[in-house]
Protein backbone atom coordinates (compact mmCIF):
# COMPACT_ATOMS: atom_id res chain seq x y z
CA UNK A 1 0.00 0.00 0.00
CA UNK A 2 2.86 2.27 0.89
CA UNK A 3 4.52 1.68 -2.56
CA UNK A 4 1.29 2.45 -4.43
CA UNK A 5 0.86 5.68 -2.58
CA UNK A 6 4.45 6.70 -3.37
CA UNK A 7 3.97 6.06 -7.08
CA UNK A 8 0.83 8.14 -7.20
CA UNK A 9 2.61 11.02 -5.46
CA UNK A 10 5.44 11.11 -8.14
CA UNK A 11 3.13 11.45 -11.19
CA UNK A 12 2.58 15.29 -11.07
CA UNK A 13 6.33 15.93 -10.72
CA UNK A 14 7.14 14.07 -13.94
CA UNK A 15 4.29 15.78 -15.84
CA UNK A 16 5.67 19.22 -14.87
CA UNK A 17 9.29 18.40 -15.90
CA UNK A 18 8.45 17.38 -19.46
CA UNK A 19 6.97 20.79 -20.62
CA UNK A 20 9.96 22.57 -19.13
CA UNK A 21 12.41 20.50 -21.17
CA UNK A 22 10.29 21.07 -24.31
CA UNK A 23 10.28 24.88 -23.86
CA UNK A 24 13.99 24.84 -23.19
CA UNK A 25 14.66 22.95 -26.47
CA UNK A 26 12.38 25.32 -28.42
CA UNK A 27 14.16 28.38 -27.00
CA UNK A 28 17.53 26.88 -27.92
CA UNK A 29 16.36 26.25 -31.51
CA UNK A 30 14.97 29.77 -31.85
CA UNK A 31 18.21 31.26 -30.57
CA UNK A 32 20.20 29.18 -33.03
CA UNK A 33 17.94 30.32 -35.90
CA UNK A 34 18.29 33.97 -34.92
CA UNK A 35 22.05 33.59 -34.79
CA UNK A 36 22.11 32.10 -38.28
CA UNK A 37 19.92 34.90 -39.66
CA UNK A 38 22.09 37.55 -38.04
CA UNK A 39 25.22 35.88 -39.45
CA UNK A 40 23.83 35.70 -43.01
CA UNK A 41 22.54 39.27 -42.84
CA UNK A 42 25.93 40.48 -41.66
CA UNK A 43 27.71 38.77 -44.56
CA UNK A 44 25.27 40.24 -47.11
CA UNK A 45 25.59 43.67 -45.49
CA UNK A 46 29.36 43.51 -45.86
CA UNK A 47 29.06 42.41 -49.53
CA UNK A 48 26.61 45.20 -50.33
CA UNK A 49 28.78 47.73 -48.55
CA UNK A 50 31.82 46.59 -50.52
CA UNK A 51 29.90 46.79 -53.81
CA UNK A 52 28.66 50.29 -52.98
CA UNK A 53 32.15 51.44 -52.05
CA UNK A 54 33.53 50.18 -55.43
CA UNK A 55 32.66 52.50 -58.41
CA UNK A 56 30.61 50.83 -61.18
CA UNK A 57 32.34 50.58 -64.55
CA UNK A 58 30.29 50.01 -67.69
CA UNK A 59 31.66 47.33 -69.99
CA UNK A 60 33.04 48.79 -73.25
CA UNK A 61 30.78 48.87 -76.32
CA UNK A 62 32.04 47.41 -79.62
CA UNK A 63 32.01 49.94 -82.47
CA UNK A 64 33.37 50.24 -86.00
CA UNK A 65 35.64 53.16 -86.84
CA UNK A 66 36.89 55.20 -89.78
CA UNK A 67 39.65 57.77 -90.18
CA UNK A 68 38.73 61.21 -91.52
CA UNK A 69 40.86 61.82 -94.62
CA UNK A 70 41.36 64.45 -97.26
CA UNK A 71 40.49 63.71 -100.89
CA UNK A 72 40.55 65.64 -104.14
CA UNK A 73 36.93 66.47 -104.88
CA UNK A 74 36.12 68.44 -108.00
CA UNK A 75 33.45 71.06 -107.24
CA UNK A 76 30.06 70.37 -108.78
CA UNK A 77 27.00 72.31 -109.85
CA UNK A 78 23.85 70.30 -109.20
CA UNK A 79 20.44 70.75 -110.77
CA UNK A 80 17.20 69.00 -111.67
CA UNK A 81 16.51 68.33 -115.32
CA UNK A 82 14.55 66.27 -117.81
CA UNK A 83 15.48 64.06 -120.73
CA UNK A 84 14.58 65.06 -124.29
CA UNK A 85 15.19 63.38 -127.61
CA UNK A 86 17.98 64.43 -129.96
CA UNK A 87 15.60 63.39 -132.74
CA UNK A 88 11.93 62.96 -132.03
CA UNK A 89 8.72 63.61 -133.94
CA UNK A 90 5.08 62.72 -134.05
CA UNK A 91 4.65 61.15 -137.49
CA UNK A 92 1.53 62.56 -139.18
CA UNK A 93 -0.26 62.24 -142.51
CA UNK A 94 -0.03 64.89 -145.21
CA UNK A 95 -3.32 63.84 -146.82
CA UNK A 96 -6.64 62.58 -145.56
CA UNK A 97 -8.24 59.28 -146.42
CA UNK A 98 -9.16 55.83 -145.20
CA UNK A 99 -6.45 53.77 -143.45
CA UNK A 100 -5.86 50.70 -145.61
CA UNK A 101 -2.84 49.12 -143.91
CA UNK A 102 -0.66 49.57 -140.80
CA UNK A 103 2.81 48.08 -141.13
CA UNK A 104 4.33 48.52 -137.67
CA UNK A 105 3.98 47.18 -134.15
CA UNK A 106 3.49 49.34 -131.09
CA UNK A 107 6.81 49.94 -129.39
CA UNK A 108 8.75 48.53 -132.35
CA UNK A 109 11.80 49.84 -134.17
CA UNK A 110 11.60 51.65 -137.50
CA UNK A 111 14.28 52.35 -140.12
CA UNK A 112 14.48 55.54 -142.13
CA UNK A 113 12.18 55.37 -145.17
CA UNK A 114 10.25 52.35 -143.91
CA UNK A 115 6.49 52.46 -144.66
CA UNK A 116 4.51 52.73 -141.45
CA UNK A 117 0.98 53.18 -142.77
CA UNK A 118 -0.84 53.22 -146.13
CA UNK A 119 -4.01 55.10 -146.99
CA UNK A 120 -6.45 53.86 -149.62
CA UNK A 121 -5.18 55.14 -152.99
CA UNK A 122 -7.17 52.97 -155.45
CA UNK A 123 -8.85 55.96 -157.14
CA UNK A 124 -5.52 57.80 -157.56
CA UNK A 125 -3.84 54.67 -158.96
CA UNK A 126 -6.61 54.37 -161.59
CA UNK A 127 -6.10 58.00 -162.54
CA UNK A 128 -2.36 57.34 -162.72
CA UNK A 129 -2.84 54.55 -165.25
CA UNK A 130 -4.89 56.89 -167.46
CA UNK A 131 -2.23 59.60 -167.15
CA UNK A 132 0.52 57.08 -168.00
CA UNK A 133 -1.41 56.05 -171.13
CA UNK A 134 -1.70 59.68 -172.22
CA UNK A 135 2.02 60.09 -171.54
CA UNK A 136 2.90 57.15 -173.80
CA UNK A 137 0.77 58.61 -176.59
CA UNK A 138 2.44 62.02 -176.17
CA UNK A 139 5.89 60.32 -176.24
CA UNK A 140 5.01 58.53 -179.47
CA UNK A 141 3.75 61.75 -181.06
CA UNK A 142 6.91 63.55 -180.00
CA UNK A 143 9.15 60.91 -181.56
CA UNK A 144 7.12 61.06 -184.78
CA UNK A 145 7.30 64.85 -184.89
CA UNK A 146 11.05 64.74 -184.23
CA UNK A 147 11.53 62.44 -187.22
CA UNK A 148 9.30 64.56 -189.45
CA UNK A 149 10.95 67.82 -188.49
CA UNK A 150 14.34 66.27 -189.23
CA UNK A 151 13.12 65.52 -192.73
CA UNK A 152 11.51 68.97 -192.88
CA UNK A 153 8.09 67.50 -193.45
CA UNK A 154 6.50 69.47 -190.60
CA UNK A 155 7.30 72.87 -189.21
CA UNK A 156 9.30 73.57 -186.08
CA UNK A 157 6.16 74.95 -184.44
CA UNK A 158 4.36 71.59 -184.70
CA UNK A 159 7.36 69.88 -183.10
CA UNK A 160 7.36 72.41 -180.25
CA UNK A 161 3.66 71.77 -179.70
CA UNK A 162 4.24 68.00 -179.49
CA UNK A 163 7.16 68.54 -177.08
CA UNK A 164 5.03 70.79 -174.86
CA UNK A 165 2.21 68.25 -174.80
CA UNK A 166 4.64 65.52 -173.74
CA UNK A 167 5.95 67.70 -170.92
CA UNK A 168 2.44 68.38 -169.65
CA UNK A 169 1.60 64.67 -169.67
CA UNK A 170 4.88 63.90 -167.87
CA UNK A 171 4.04 66.48 -165.19
CA UNK A 172 0.60 64.99 -164.71
CA UNK A 173 2.08 61.53 -164.18
CA UNK A 174 4.72 62.85 -161.77
CA UNK A 175 2.07 64.74 -159.84
CA UNK A 176 -0.12 61.63 -159.55
CA UNK A 177 2.81 59.52 -158.40
CA UNK A 178 3.74 62.10 -155.74
CA UNK A 179 0.13 62.23 -154.60
CA UNK A 180 0.03 58.43 -154.23
CA UNK A 181 3.40 58.48 -152.43
CA UNK A 182 1.96 60.87 -149.85
CA UNK A 183 -0.69 58.26 -149.15
CA UNK A 184 2.13 56.23 -147.59
CA UNK A 185 3.43 57.39 -144.20
CA UNK A 186 7.17 56.66 -143.89
CA UNK A 187 9.64 56.90 -141.00
CA UNK A 188 11.72 60.09 -141.38
CA UNK A 189 14.67 58.62 -139.39
CA UNK A 190 15.74 55.54 -137.44
CA UNK A 191 14.09 55.29 -134.05
CA UNK A 192 11.74 53.61 -131.62
CA UNK A 193 8.01 53.76 -132.20
CA UNK A 194 5.38 54.54 -129.63
CA UNK A 195 1.71 53.56 -129.54
CA UNK A 196 -0.27 54.06 -132.74
CA UNK A 197 -3.10 56.56 -132.83
CA UNK A 198 -4.93 55.29 -135.92
CA UNK A 199 -6.62 52.02 -136.89
CA UNK A 200 -7.31 50.18 -140.14
CA UNK A 201 -10.55 51.37 -141.74
CA UNK A 202 -10.51 54.69 -139.90
CA UNK A 203 -11.21 57.85 -141.88
CA UNK A 204 -8.55 60.41 -140.99
CA UNK A 205 -7.90 64.00 -141.99
CA UNK A 206 -4.71 65.65 -143.18
CA UNK A 207 -2.32 66.20 -140.27
CA UNK A 208 -3.69 63.24 -138.28
CA UNK A 209 -1.07 62.00 -135.76
CA UNK A 210 -0.12 58.40 -136.41
CA UNK A 211 2.67 57.44 -133.99
CA UNK A 212 5.52 58.92 -131.94
CA UNK A 213 9.00 58.19 -133.34
CA UNK A 214 12.05 58.82 -131.16
CA UNK A 215 15.76 58.22 -131.70
CA UNK A 216 17.16 57.01 -128.36
CA UNK A 217 20.82 56.24 -129.10
CA UNK A 218 21.67 59.76 -127.92
CA UNK A 219 19.55 62.02 -125.72
CA UNK A 220 19.61 65.54 -124.37
CA UNK A 221 19.28 66.50 -120.71
CA UNK A 222 17.86 69.98 -120.26
CA UNK A 223 18.31 71.78 -116.93
CA UNK A 224 18.79 75.25 -115.48
CA UNK A 225 21.33 76.78 -113.11
CA UNK A 226 21.29 80.12 -111.23
CA UNK A 227 22.80 83.01 -113.13
CA UNK A 228 25.56 83.31 -110.50
CA UNK A 229 27.05 80.08 -111.89
CA UNK A 230 27.31 81.41 -115.43
CA UNK A 231 31.01 82.41 -115.11
CA UNK A 232 31.85 78.86 -114.00
CA UNK A 233 30.03 77.12 -116.87
CA UNK A 234 31.51 76.01 -120.14
CA UNK A 235 30.80 73.57 -122.93
CA UNK A 236 32.70 70.30 -122.77
CA UNK A 237 32.41 69.97 -118.98
CA UNK A 238 31.52 66.51 -117.74
CA UNK A 239 27.90 65.94 -116.74
CA UNK A 240 26.79 63.03 -114.54
CA UNK A 241 23.15 62.09 -114.58
CA UNK A 242 21.15 59.97 -112.11
CA UNK A 243 17.50 58.96 -112.41
CA UNK A 244 15.27 57.84 -109.53
CA UNK A 245 13.72 55.34 -111.94
CA UNK A 246 17.16 53.73 -112.43
CA UNK A 247 18.74 53.53 -108.94
CA UNK A 248 22.44 52.74 -108.89
CA UNK A 249 22.93 53.77 -112.53
CA UNK A 250 25.10 56.72 -113.52
CA UNK A 251 25.14 58.18 -117.03
CA UNK A 252 28.00 60.37 -118.19
CA UNK A 253 27.94 62.99 -120.91
CA UNK A 254 29.10 66.53 -121.49
CA UNK A 255 27.66 70.01 -121.58
CA UNK A 256 27.04 70.82 -125.25
CA UNK A 257 25.00 74.05 -125.15
CA UNK A 258 24.37 77.04 -122.89
CA UNK A 259 21.43 79.29 -123.59
CA UNK A 260 22.19 82.76 -124.89
CA UNK A 261 19.69 84.42 -122.51
CA UNK A 262 18.91 84.32 -118.79
CA UNK A 263 15.28 83.71 -117.92
CA UNK A 264 13.88 87.06 -116.82
CA UNK A 265 11.46 85.44 -114.34
CA UNK A 266 13.64 82.82 -112.60
CA UNK A 267 17.06 84.39 -113.32
CA UNK A 268 18.28 80.94 -114.35
CA UNK A 269 20.37 80.06 -117.38
CA UNK A 270 19.32 77.08 -119.51
CA UNK A 271 21.94 74.38 -120.06
CA UNK A 272 21.87 71.28 -122.25
CA UNK A 273 24.01 68.14 -121.93
CA UNK A 274 24.28 65.31 -124.45
CA UNK A 275 24.54 61.69 -123.33
CA UNK A 276 25.09 58.41 -125.11
CA UNK A 277 22.17 56.05 -124.46
CA UNK A 278 23.02 52.75 -126.19
CA UNK A 279 20.73 50.61 -124.01
CA UNK A 280 17.81 53.05 -124.37
CA UNK A 281 17.41 53.24 -120.59
CA UNK A 282 16.82 56.99 -120.56
CA UNK A 283 13.53 58.05 -122.14
CA UNK A 284 12.33 61.52 -123.15
CA UNK A 285 10.42 63.24 -120.36
CA UNK A 286 12.23 61.34 -117.59
CA UNK A 287 13.07 63.27 -114.40
CA UNK A 288 16.82 63.25 -113.63
CA UNK A 289 19.42 64.80 -111.34
CA UNK A 290 22.41 66.42 -113.02
CA UNK A 291 25.88 67.15 -111.63
CA UNK A 292 28.20 69.32 -113.74
CA UNK A 293 31.82 68.60 -112.80
CA UNK A 294 33.98 71.72 -112.83
CA UNK A 295 37.60 71.34 -113.99
CA UNK A 296 39.37 72.46 -110.79
CA UNK A 297 39.80 70.22 -107.72
CA UNK A 298 39.76 71.06 -103.99
CA UNK A 299 41.12 69.24 -100.94
CA UNK A 300 38.06 68.04 -99.01
CA UNK A 301 37.82 66.32 -95.61
CA UNK A 302 35.42 63.37 -95.97
CA UNK A 303 33.83 60.72 -93.75
CA UNK A 304 30.99 58.23 -94.35
CA UNK A 305 27.53 59.73 -94.01
CA UNK A 306 26.64 56.96 -91.54
CA UNK A 307 29.13 58.45 -89.05
CA UNK A 308 27.08 61.61 -88.63
CA UNK A 309 24.39 61.93 -85.97
CA UNK A 310 21.84 64.29 -87.52
CA UNK A 311 19.82 66.46 -85.14
CA UNK A 312 17.85 69.73 -85.33
CA UNK A 313 20.18 71.49 -82.90
CA UNK A 314 23.32 70.46 -84.79
CA UNK A 315 25.01 67.52 -86.48
CA UNK A 316 27.74 65.68 -84.62
CA UNK A 317 30.16 62.76 -84.73
CA UNK A 318 31.73 60.63 -82.00
CA UNK A 319 35.51 60.87 -81.80
CA UNK A 320 37.37 57.84 -80.42
CA UNK A 321 40.05 59.07 -78.03
CA UNK A 322 42.66 57.14 -76.01
CA UNK A 323 42.59 57.81 -72.28
CA UNK A 324 44.99 56.55 -69.54
CA UNK A 325 43.70 55.71 -66.04
CA UNK A 326 45.82 57.73 -63.53
CA UNK A 327 45.48 55.00 -60.85
CA UNK A 328 46.09 51.81 -62.83
CA UNK A 329 47.98 53.28 -65.78
CA UNK A 330 45.84 51.25 -68.20
CA UNK A 331 44.92 52.83 -71.53
CA UNK A 332 41.31 52.73 -72.73
CA UNK A 333 39.26 54.23 -75.54
CA UNK A 334 36.35 56.56 -74.89
CA UNK A 335 33.95 58.65 -76.95
CA UNK A 336 33.79 62.40 -77.26
CA UNK A 337 30.94 64.04 -79.09
CA UNK A 338 32.06 66.72 -81.56
CA UNK A 339 29.72 69.00 -83.46
CA UNK A 340 30.51 69.39 -87.15
CA UNK A 341 29.35 71.36 -90.19
CA UNK A 342 28.34 69.23 -93.18
CA UNK A 343 29.15 70.14 -96.78
CA UNK A 344 28.08 68.34 -99.94
CA UNK A 345 27.39 64.60 -100.14
CA UNK A 346 28.71 62.20 -102.77
CA UNK A 347 27.72 58.57 -102.71
CA UNK A 348 28.17 57.21 -99.18
CA UNK A 349 30.44 60.10 -98.14
CA UNK A 350 29.88 63.63 -96.84
CA UNK A 351 32.35 66.48 -96.65
CA UNK A 352 33.16 68.15 -93.33
CA UNK A 353 33.87 71.87 -93.40
CA UNK A 354 34.21 72.46 -89.62
CA UNK A 355 34.69 70.38 -86.47
CA UNK A 356 37.17 67.70 -87.63
CA UNK A 357 40.72 67.44 -88.91
CA UNK A 358 42.46 64.86 -91.04
CA UNK A 359 43.47 61.77 -89.06
CA UNK A 360 40.68 61.96 -86.49
CA UNK A 361 39.15 58.54 -85.73
CA UNK A 362 35.35 58.55 -85.57
CA UNK A 363 32.65 55.94 -85.07
CA UNK A 364 31.37 54.97 -88.53
CA UNK A 365 28.03 53.25 -87.77
CA UNK A 366 25.37 53.01 -85.06
CA UNK A 367 25.98 56.49 -83.64
CA UNK A 368 22.36 56.89 -82.52
CA UNK A 369 22.92 54.52 -79.56
CA UNK A 370 26.10 56.15 -78.23
CA UNK A 371 26.71 58.84 -75.63
CA UNK A 372 29.54 61.10 -74.56
CA UNK A 373 32.28 59.44 -72.44
CA UNK A 374 31.24 55.86 -73.20
CA UNK A 375 34.13 53.31 -73.21
CA UNK A 376 34.46 51.42 -76.51
CA UNK A 377 36.51 48.79 -78.30
CA UNK A 378 37.04 48.84 -82.08
CA UNK A 379 36.13 45.94 -84.34
CA UNK A 380 36.01 46.63 -88.08
CA UNK A 381 35.67 43.01 -89.26
CA UNK A 382 32.01 43.40 -90.29
CA UNK A 383 32.00 47.14 -90.95
CA UNK A 384 30.35 48.14 -94.28
CA UNK A 385 32.59 49.61 -96.94
CA UNK A 386 31.38 53.07 -98.04
CA UNK A 387 31.71 53.86 -101.75
CA UNK A 388 31.84 57.09 -103.72
CA UNK A 389 29.61 55.56 -106.42
CA UNK A 390 27.56 52.89 -104.62
CA UNK A 391 25.62 50.32 -106.61
CA UNK A 392 22.78 48.73 -104.63
CA UNK A 393 22.48 44.95 -104.87
CA UNK A 394 18.89 45.12 -106.18
CA UNK A 395 19.63 47.76 -108.81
Amino acid sequence: MHDVAKTISNVPAQSTARPRRRWRSLALAMGLLVAIVVFVFGIKAMQIGKMMSTPMVMPPTTVSSVVAKEEDWAPMLSAIGSVSAVQGAVVSTELGGVVAEIDFQNGGVAKKGEVLMRLDSSAEEAQLRTAEADLELARANLERERDLVARKVVSKQEFDTAQSTFGQKQGTVDNMRAFIAKKQVRAPFDGMLGIRQANVGQMINAGQQVVQLTALDRVYVDFALPQQNLPKLGTGYEARVHADALPGHEFKGEVTAINSMVDAVTRNIGVQATLENPDHELRPGMFVKVDVILPEKNKTLVIPGSAVSYAPYGNSVYLIEKKKDPKTGKESQTLRQAFVRIGEARGDFVSITEGLKAGDVVVSTGVFKLRNGMPVVINNDLAPKPQLNPKPVDS
